[in-house]
């Protein structure tokens, strides 16, 4: 008889002892557990006691050495076949069969696999110790508490695979996009010549392309062969994933079938083209999303397709088209999902750290040559998925760049189908792109040319999202390429000597190095972790916490505000602060848009990140769940493969003003017609103030699309009301919104006749006894117990970087989240608003700074309050009123000459004035002098 391949499953259930004292085996085993798994899922092992407050905790962890055991009965058929142990997604392992120590395995990315000795029918022991310890590197998101955890277990595929005397193995796939084939380079195993037949069907598209049976004579050893799929052959991409089935099987010199083997392969071309990548030979640009392995339920990485494909459809229907996996590589079902979605996949080295020469401080030659081994071994294990375009050698690296460009030289040469890069944001402050780079991943080119919206204080300048007055102007090309370059004026970055930099979660001072100077990139740029953009916790959230992993930081946040009595607006914290990040991310995105020379981006993140200090900066939670603060249809409007774009300097404008916009698209989309009809409005309270349509070619292969320039004079307004621009591709879900404000026509001196007073003077407090109404508008650079006014909401979570800050020497972070808004008080009548922070505010917080209110009575509440981050929970008062005496206070710590000097300021003064001369200015809570000068200092 004949053998094919036989795999027996050895999913099920095992014996398990878990090794506390790293003693080794001790019979007899105590316990049992269900595999694919892992210890903590299971509950295994004593309860964990300690509660993380910068990640989310696992309940059981378990870290040291575990035995696993199970019998298994090989058939009489099997006996003396080639066989193997395959133990698909694992930590450290070392296995027996019966008595016997058949080997030890340590990679965290790819299957282990062991060659069994010849098993004999009957019962045999498969013994199976692993170990979540002593890895040979840190091993980044591969094993932090940070995201998947640091699991125990088996949690992919667990089978014994058989063979019979003849095999192909090492297969690798190249696509021939020109010649419209594909090169099958194998080994064949086997003692004689065979021959190979290799057959295709497509599959996952609208038609199926049955490709022509091929048979090749094959000797032993290695092999390539060249199978023609035709020129009709369909081709994979994002917007048009087609796949192949494609068929090998050995036959003897009979005909009989010895071997059959089935691999997925989509016929594709993905590269580096200019400043631009190419799929096909079409453009694209890469709409990326970093990924860390989050999976609360499991603590562990889904090794179903099923999962992986709900996963990356959700990413997909937010207009992502490419993932970052940041220092790690996800299991096989994820590669095959995305073949089957269209997904750009880039895994990443597990290393997070310097990468030194022999003679450096604390070389560490080990850890190094793993590292590369695992690179090795991802290729060679992934490396045929059509979704598998893009690998990095790790996150943030330092160290010898002549070492890092090496191991890049070295990997092109073994296999050059992905594109390669030295690493995502490498030499932080001082990159440079090196000689096998195919594209660049960062931040900045020197100190000051960002190509990214937003930054941590330790790590300022910041970007324009979080500094720059608000307007859809601003892109990154001059950054990218500088005007001046080229005329002899660029400046020199600073270079040489010792810097101090962000080092992982910490601090750490590095040579900068002296030969990296000002330079232009001349491959594609991808911008690196763009966004990070801090949502408050939703507290409704640790409800979903039923798996391995508790939101035992959520509890303590939750905590922390009701001990300050603000419990009762954890809601709207989080409904406030999510509006804001929501608009931050539209700017975000929109200038990654605009920008003419970037090649795409990779958001961190569209979900949350539930562990370095816990930073909820997605607009999906860490469920991959919408958080309802915007639905996927509107995300898309700025986040896709064709999005409309208006640039206008501002969103501000008196009564009457001209507003002018230039609009454009931004277009890698393919199948849209030569010429296109944009419709365009203005909409007011009332209707449809102006309209128009501009015809606008779309010529192949140009991507951005400059369609027309509006001018149109706003409405005259008797006041505050919002503008809407409307844009909209006609026949197409292309479309896009901007709100827009116009102002009345208001006095310079929207104050006069109001008592205003700088500080709590003796006069203003006569004025208040004898009940007089009092505005009391401190200049904010004189208090002390107030926090500084910022209008965008935290970059990534306060904690991790107010502690990287502090450890350099260098300011914190402000760390507030937006305003909550009594939109219903009287004080905002002529100034209406949201409940959350808009574009009006801008001037206004940027002038102002707010009170803390943590020592006053609790019944005293600010009409417009600053939300403060989940560590600090201030209560932050920017504008509250109170009665004293016989009078009426209202407090604002606000520089009024500057935000009297746009338009927004002078409406937001005169609403207050207005409130102030009428009868509605009754304030409920009375304060004392002393109070007040508690909090006023």
């Amino acid at each position: 008889m004949i053998i094919l391949q036989t795999k027996i499953s050895l999913e099920g259930e095992w014996k398990l002892q878990l090794d506390e004292r790293k003693q080794g085996l001790v019979l007899p085993f105590t316990d049992v557990i269900t595999l694919p798994g892992t210890t903590s899922l299971a509950r295994k092992g004593p309860k964990n006691e300690d509660i993380l407050v910068s990640a989310l905790t696992d309940e059981y962890l378990f870290e040291g050495p575990v035995w696993y055991s199970r019998e298994v009965i090989i058939p009489e058929e099997l006996a003396g076949k080639n066989s193997y142990l395959y133990l698909e997604r694992t930590r450290l392992t070392t296995l027996w069969v019966d008595d016997q120590e058949v080997g030890s395995r340590n990679s965290l990315n790819t299957a282990h696999i062991y060659e069994l000795p010849q098993l004999q029918p009957g019962n045999h022991t498969i013994t199976v110790r692993v170990d979540n310890t002593g890895y040979p590197t840190k091993g980044g998101h591969l094993t932090s508490q940070d995201t998947q955890t640091n699991w125990n277990g088996i949690t992919g595929r667990i089978e014994l695979q058989f063979y019979g005397e003849s095999r192909v193995s090492g297969i690798r796939l190249d696509s021939d996009l020109p010649a419209r084939s594909v090169r099958i380079s194998a080994t064949l195993d086997s003692k004689v010549e065979t021959t190979l037949t290799v057959s295709a069907t497509s599959f996952n598209s609208g038609h199926v392309h049955k490709v022509e049976e091929q048979a090749y004579i094959v000797a032993p050893g290695k092999f390539s062969v060249d199978y023609k799929l035709g020129q009709d052959a369909l081709l994979w991409s994002e917007s048009a994933p087609n796949l192949y089935n494609i068929t090998l099987v050995l036959r003897d010199s009979e005909g009989n079938e010895i071997d059959e083997q089935e691999l997925i392969f989509g016929l594709k071309e993905f590269r580096a083209e200019g400043d631009k990548f190419t799929i096909n030979g079409q453009k694209t640009f890469l709409r990326g999303k970093h990924d860390g392995l989050i999976f609360p339920l499991t603590g562990y990485a889904p090794t179903d397709v099923e999962e992986w494909v709900r996963i990356l459809g959700i990413s997909k229907s937010y207009g992502i088209n490419h993932y970052r996996f940041h220092t790690c590589c996800p299991p096989e079902a994820a590669f095959t999902a995305a073949d089957m979605l269209g997904i750009y996949m880039q895994p990443e080295l597990p290393f997070w750290g310097t990468i030194t020469v022999e003679t450096d401080e604390g070389h560490n030659q080990a850890e190094q040559d793993y590292l590369i081994s695992e690179g090795y071994a991802i290729l060679r294990e992934f490396g045929n998925h059509p979704s598998f375009v893009m690998m990095s050698l790790g996150n943030e690296l330092w160290g010898s760049k002549q070492k890092i460009d090496s191991f890049l030289k070295d990997y092109k040469a073994f296999d050059d189908r992905p594109l390669y890069t030295q690493g995502s944001n490498n030499h932080q402050w001082v990159p440079e792109v090196l000689e096998h780079d195919d594209f660049f991943s960062g931040v900045r080119f020197t100190r000051d040319r960002l190509f990214r919206g937003s930054y941590a204080m330790c790590d300022a300048p910041l970007g324009h999202v979080q500094t720059a007055v608000p307007g859809t102007m601003k892109d990154y090309d001059d950054q990218i390429v500088p005007p001046d370059f080229f005329d002899g004026k660029g400046q020199a970055a600073e270079t040489g000597g010792e810097i101090q930099i962000q080092y992982g979660t910490e601090a750490k001072t590095v040579q900068a190095g002296g030969e990296s100077g000002e330079w232009i990139p001349q491959v594609p740029v991808v911008s690196h972790e763009i966004g990070q953009y801090a949502t408050f916790p939703n507290f409704e959230e640790i409800g979903k916490y039923k798996g391995s992993l508790k939101a035992k930081n959520f509890e303590i946040f939750r905590e922390r505000l009701e001990s300050k009595g603000l419990g009762h607006l954890a809601g709207k914290y989080f409904e406030a602060s999510g509006q804001l990040a929501v608009a931050c991310y539209k700017e975000e995105l929109e200038a990654a848009f605009r920008s003419r020379r970037l090649a795409g981006f990779q958001l961190l993140d569209l979900q949350d990140f539930s562990g370095q200090g816990t930073a909820l900066v997605g607009v999906l939670d860490a469920f991959m769940d919408s958080k309802g603060l915007i639905s996927a249809e509107d995300w898309r409007t700025f986040c896709n493969d064709a999005v409309l774009l208006a640039r206008f300097p501002k969103f501000n404008y008196v009564s009457g003003e001209l507003f002018s916009a230039h609009v454009e698209l931004s277009c890698f989309r393919s199948g849209l017609p030569g010429t296109v009809e944009l419709k365009w409005e203005l909409q007011a309270k009332g209707g449809v103030y102006a309209e128009g349509t501009t015809e606008a070619s779309i010529p192949a292969g140009t991507p951005y699309i400059d369609i027309c320039d509006l001018a149109v004079n706003l409405p005259a307004v008797e006041q505050m009301s919002t503008i809407v621009l409307s844009l909209s591709i006609q026949g197409t879900d292309i479309r896009k919104s901007y709100d827009l404000w116009v102002y009345p026509e208001q006095s310079s001196t929207p104050l006069e006749g109001i008592h205003v007073f700088e500080e709590l003077s003796a006069e203003a407090i006569t004025l208040l006894e004898q009940g007089e109404n009092v505005l009391l508008m401190p200049k904010p650079e004189t208090l002390e117990n107030a926090v500084e006014g910022y209008y965008c909401t935290d970059f990534w979570c306060y904690p991790m970087f107010r502690s990287i800050s502090e450890s350099m020497n260098r300011p914190v972070p402000v760390g507030t989240m937006g305003l909550l808004i009594d939109n219903s008080h009287p004080v905002l009548r002529e100034f209406p608003s949201e409940e959350y922070s808009t574009y009006p505010w801008w001037s206004i917080v940027e002038n102002s700074k707010s009170l803390i209110m943590d020592e006053a009575d609790r019944n005293w509440n600010p009409v417009v309050q600053t939300i403060d981050n989940f560590e600090r929970n201030h209560k932050l008062s920017f504008l509250t009123e109170c009665s004293v005496g016989a009078g009426s206070l209202l407090i604002c710590a606000l520089d009024a000459h500057k935000v009297s000097e746009t338009p927004e300021g002078r409406q937001f003064l005169s609403s207050v004035a207005g409130y102030m001369k009428s009868a509605e200015f009754k304030p409920q809570y009375t304060a004392t002098v002393a109070e007040l000068e508690a909090l006023i200092r």
